[in-house]
């Protein structure tokens, strides 16, 4: 009596890739990934490029969790060995974690500084109370931001391998690290750099920076600065900083760093569901 055929029979002969005629799921992430690779050659500089970033990497992902339903793609990891794609998925879901976090306690501080502001009139004490306890969260986010950058620097010295494979692994693989640069990129925007003394006197005789100013750093790193001002009274009165500009660049920032927590939070969720779908496909 003939012997049922092995459904494994189709991958002996080499590394298990993506079917010789590829389900409509597949090309749709081939499409994804192509688009993390334009992403990621282009900057990373801004709120913004990081958000589309994070918003192509949960697109990938989906089409990620939707092949992984697929009979095939299924024996492709159990006989390729995605124990190690599992065990750096829980690493890339914690880093993600952290950077949500930072980005949480950064609008809540940065709203917190905004109702303030809104509310000041004439209570300098109030103002001055505000500001310092938006630097001192500040200090606290940039400290975590610190300690997680070390930890991604270590983290992407693996991810530079077989960026160009076929395999499912492999695309995976590519995705991971890119979303390590990316968190890698979000983590150093929400740090920020420290303003020169040059940037303050533009703000104290006009309501507009310079657009070359305004095109060199991001609008944290600006509300930032404000801020120092406000509190240390450095180059003039805190009275003298153009109060209506300030809270229209904090209305900026906190629109961009909704977008992105937003964006986070849709990551994490496919991720979730990935590192479930992969469990459920060792443990079968």
């Amino acid at each position: 009596m003939a012997s049922p055929a092995n459904p494994k029979s189709h991958f002996h002969a080499r590394s298990v890739s993506l079917p010789s005629e590829p389900n409509p799921l597949i090309p749709q992430a081939e499409d994804y990934l192509g688009r993390i690779r334009s992403s990621e050659a282009a900057t990373t500089s801004s709120f913004s490029s990081v958000s589309g970033m994070i918003s192509s990497l949960a697109d990938f992902y989906a089409s990620v969790d939707d092949l992984l339903l697929l009979p095939h793609t299924q024996q492709a990891f159990i006989q390729e060995g995605c124990d190690e794609v599992l065990e750096r998925s829980l690493s890339l879901l914690d880093i993600c974690s952290t950077g949500k976090d930072v980005v949480a306690l950064t609008k809540e501080t940065v709203q917190e500084l905004q109702s303030t502001l809104r509310r000041r009139r004439g209570n300098e004490l109030a103002l001055r109370n505000e500001v310092g306890s938006y630097l001192a969260s500040r200090k606290k986010a940039k400290k975590t931001i610190q300690s997680c950058l070390k930890n991604l620097k270590i983290k992407s010295t693996v991810s530079c391998a077989n960026q160009s494979g076929t395999t499912m692994v492999d695309m995976l693989r590519e995705a991971e690290g890119v979303a390590l640069k990316t968190i890698k990129s979000l983590l150093t925007l929400v740090h920020g750099k420290s303003m020169s003394c040059s940037f303050f006197s533009k703000w104290m005789h006009s309501n507009r920076v310079v657009a070359a100013e305004r095109a060199s750093n991001s609008e944290l790193e600006i509300v930032d600065a404000v801020v120092d001002a406000l509190l240390s009274h450095k180059n003039g009165k805190a009275s003298n900083i153009h109060m209506e500009h300030v809270q229209k660049v904090m209305a900026e920032l906190e629109s961009h760093i909704q977008d992105i927590e937003e964006e986070m939070e849709c990551l994490i969720r496919r991720l979730i569901k990935t590192r479930v779908s992969l469990l459920n496909i060792l443990n079968h």
